[in-house]
């Protein structure tokens, strides 16, 4: 017999090893926690709004788990569904801009990067805007400006008290100055609604940073907050670098922002639904039933009037 026959008949004569085998966890069962590495029932996740239940660990959500989360059932009504984002400046960087909203558009099934509408919150009306980060990071661009403008004037129109969910990594670059210009259109009607004597609620959520934090996000009548999100305008580098200082740990964070006043109340996302009916309810009563601009155009008719530049020079001093 040869050395060759002999190990295989040994190997023939030993008992197979068995491999232990790995457990196939079904795709989308379970979800890990960015924060702790916990792996959680994803259907129980769910349930608790995305909120790890070992660590509290606030995940991303999606602008149509928000709008489950907030709106009662079968009352939410879209509005701006029809715009739709071009690209005027023909941009291009590694891609084409125009390519990079389709691809965008495909991979999320959103037209743009927020969805605005009305619906019910507790049975109480209101109109609600919801950013979404999957789309380019949330960027502000011309279609997102718009749609928030709609929304606002609809809402001073209607008399229903504004919320907006803010997620964001700031203006969008690829639409250049036109992004830009969103800032001073949004907070322009968010005056207006003010002017109403009606309630505008930002919600910021992680992250929240650039042209969005220096306008509509900061312009509430109430600000909240969600645990640990980061609200900033500048990078942290940027600052630092800028000032040649090093920044306290956590200055960008909500609850550094609560604690030096620009944010009003931070808000664990399970307590969210029931926290904004209250506040709410509670500015409902104080509400008036026609705001100043409403009432004295019921009471006096405007008469046309020639502006010059003499009667302009009069007017300012």
């Amino acid at each position: 017999m040869s050395l060759f026959d002999w190990f295989a008949n040994r190997q023939k004569s030993e008992p197979s090893v068995q491999q232990p085998q790995e457990r196939e966890i079904s795709d989308g069962l379970w979800t890990k926690c960015d924060s702790c590495g916990v792996l959680a029932y994803s259907k129980d996740l769910l349930a608790n709004q995305l909120v790890c239940p070992e660590c509290g660990h606030h995940m991303m959500v999606d602008s149509d788990e928000r709008i489950r989360q907030l709106i009662d059932a079968n009352t939410w009504t879209p509005l701006g569904e029809n715009l739709l984002p071009t690209d005027p400046l023909k941009f291009r960087d590694r891609k084409a801009y125009g390519d990079r909203l389709k691809d965008t558009q495909e991979k999320t099934g959103l037209i743009d990067a927020v969805t605005t509408g009305t619906g019910l919150l507790d049975g109480l009306p209101i109109a609600l805007g919801v950013m979404d980060f999957r789309f380019m990071g949330g960027s502000m661009g011309s279609v997102v400006g718009e749609k928030l403008c709609r929304l606002i004037e609809h809402a001073t129109a209607e008399r229903l008290p504004t919320v907006i969910i803010c997620a964001s990594g700031g203006a969008r670059m690829q639409e250049g100055m036109l992004s830009l210009m969103q800032m001073a259109k949004i907070s322009g009607a968010l005056e207006l609604h003010r002017t109403a004597n009606l309630l505008y609620i930002p919600v910021l959520t992680h992250p929240t940073t650039g042209g969005v934090t220096a306008s509509f996000a900061m312009l509430g009548d109430i600000i909240l907050a969600e645990p640990q999100a980061t609200i900033a305008f500048a990078g942290r580098r940027v600052i630092e670098q800028t000032l040649r200082e090093k920044l306290p740990e956590g200055f960008q964070t909500s609850e550094y922002l609560l604690q030096h006043g620009f944010v009003d109340a931070i808000v664990p996302r399970t307590q969210l639904k029931k926290t904004l009916a209250q506040l709410i309810s509670l500015h409902q009563p104080f509400f008036p039933l026609l705001s100043p601009l409403e009432h004295d155009s019921q009471h006096k008719q405007p008469q046309p009037q020639l502006i010059t530049l003499d009667s302009r020079n009069d007017s300012n001093g």
